[in-house]
């Protein structure tokens, strides 16, 4: 019997989601689910609800729940992690902190301060997930949906390189079915070649039936404007030649362009994920009730557990697992450390690349140089999320810093200072979910040095250097 481990269960839609995936299968029509998660009370909402769906559409999988990892893992054929360390409490600090020392984020779980800090979060528990695996089934592929994307993939694979590792998104499948849909196409008539890095890969080749639709975008957006609430990527596809595979509000913060001037993001605004300045936050603020109340009424019986049988959702999840079981290959964007993969990116950095996987698992494919723009687009998020690595794997308070400091939104929002204040208030606020730096302190001088303050008109300053030189004929330029 195929074991799949679902580490993060509590979180019910999404945990449900994959189940319904997976059955869509007849490689894993009596599959084993093992659902766990640290919330013993959720974790039991979520088993109460594919048990109902399970039984009332007469099934042939299995359920088990528990809050001990290890069991859950151990014998697994497939470990599946959806977790969020904190959830909306750490949300709110990735978010109201930084808002309030002038980083605007939309969502804030990739880059930015915001995503940052989720990295430092999450790199620890998926580190021990891994780590077991390791032990107790070391064959077993390991998907991982955590976001940051980038950050958590690098950091577990570049420390279990044993482990067959790699790290899902549905942006690329989201944005073709869009641009699809906007040209009139049928999506399964469209073919696509994708690669960068998670939430800012390119569009290399977006064809139909052979022909190159780049052509036709363009002068559809020459003639029509843009799709509405897509000013963002669209005003990236005009600057590098190339449309971007992230909804607008992802895709705005990744870039120093949008979100530092207040008729900047009047101009591109749009709700939620469109711009909206905490959209993702707000989102979860407004519906957490509702999304509690629907839950628990599955989780009771007293509404059926929506199911349609043979209907999938976008996620690559169950498709590679029955690429595995089946022999049959499956090509989707999978997260990997770049081993050439991309040409003009830095080797081992986590690249988003076409990847095949079959019964012997993944195999990433070479895609070459991106274009010099788009490449260099990249390396501005990239240089982020190494330094965010080192200081997730080394408990490294100066690196945490560095990595706000290189963010393209940050920099263009405020001064080192600021920064250095910002990130010092965010450790503060977090620092009972970051255990790798807990009993640390800073050791740079520089943060143990007093700061400017932002509009201080009297500084304290040394010696007249400059003076004593001026005295002696010195010159300079």
């Amino acid at each position: 019997m195929t074991r799949i481990a679902m580490i993060g269960a509590g979180s019910v839609e999404f945990c449900q989601r994959l189940v319904k995936d997976c059955l869509c299968y007849e490689s894993m029509a009596d599959v084993h689910f093992a659902l766990m998660d640290v919330d013993e009370k959720r974790l039991q909402t979520t088993h109460r609800v594919v048990e109902n769906m399970r039984e009332q559409n007469k099934l042939g999988c299995t359920f088990s729940a528990t809050t001990d990892r290890r069991e859950a893992v151990d014998g697994a054929d497939c470990v599946i992690t959806m977790i969020s360390v904190g959830g909306n409490e750490a949300l709110k600090h990735d978010i109201q902190i930084p808002l309030k020392h002038g980083v605007d984020q939309c969502v804030g779980d990739t880059l930015n301060p915001g995503g940052i800090f989720r990295g430092l979060r999450h790199v620890p528990p998926l580190l021990d997930i891994a780590r077991d695996m390791s032990e107790l089934c070391p064959d077993a592929l390991f998907l991982n949906y955590a976001n940051p994307m980038a950050i958590c993939s690098w950091a577990v694979q570049e420390s279990f390189p044993e482990i067959q590792s790699i790290g899902l998104c549905h942006g690329t499948r989201h944005t073709t079915k869009l641009l699809s849909r906007w040209l009139d196409l049928p999506v399964e008539e469209v073919d696509a070649l994708t690669a960068g890095i998670n939430h800012m890969a390119w569009y290399l080749k977006f064809t139909h039936k052979g022909r190159d639709l780049y052509p036709r975008m363009w002068e559809k957006l020459d003639r029509e404007g843009p799709i509405k609430l897509e000013q963002y990527r669209f005003e990236i596809m005009k600057a590098t030649g190339h449309f971007c595979t992230e909804s607008p509000g992802h895709s705005s913060e990744y870039l120093p362009y949008f979100r530092h001037r207040r008729d900047l993001r009047e101009l591109f605004d749009g709700p939620w994920l469109f711009g909206e300045t905490a959209g993702y936050l707000n989102e979860q603020l407004r519906t957490t009730d509702r999304y509690e109340a629907e839950m628990a009424a599955m989780a009771s019986g007293e509404t059926p557990v929506p199911y349609v049988a043979g209907k999938k959702s976008e996620e690559y999840a169950a498709e590679i697992l029955n690429a595995r079981l089946t022999g049959v290959p499956f090509r989707f964007a999978g997260n990997v450390l770049n081993k050439g993969f991309i040409t003009n990116l830095p080797n081992d950095c986590c690249v988003e690349v076409p990847v095949f996987v079959d019964h012997e698992g993944f195999h990433p494919t070479h895609v070459g140089a991106l274009p010099k723009v788009c490449a260099a687009l990249c390396r501005s998020n990239i240089s982020v999320q190494e330094l965010a690595v080192d200081a997730a794997l080394n408990g490294d308070y100066e690196a945490a810093y560095h990595a706000c400091l290189m963010d393209p939104a940050t920099a263009a929002a405020l001064a080192p200072h600021e920064i250095r204040n910002m990130v010092d208030e965010m450790f503060e606020a977090e620092m009972e979910w970051l255990p790798q730096f807990q009993g640390k302190e800073p050791t740079s001088p520089g943060a143990r040095m007093a700061r400017l303050e932002s509009g201080a008109k009297e500084l304290k300053l040394g010696d007249d250097v400059y003076g004593k030189l001026l005295l002696e004929g010195y010159s300079w330029g």
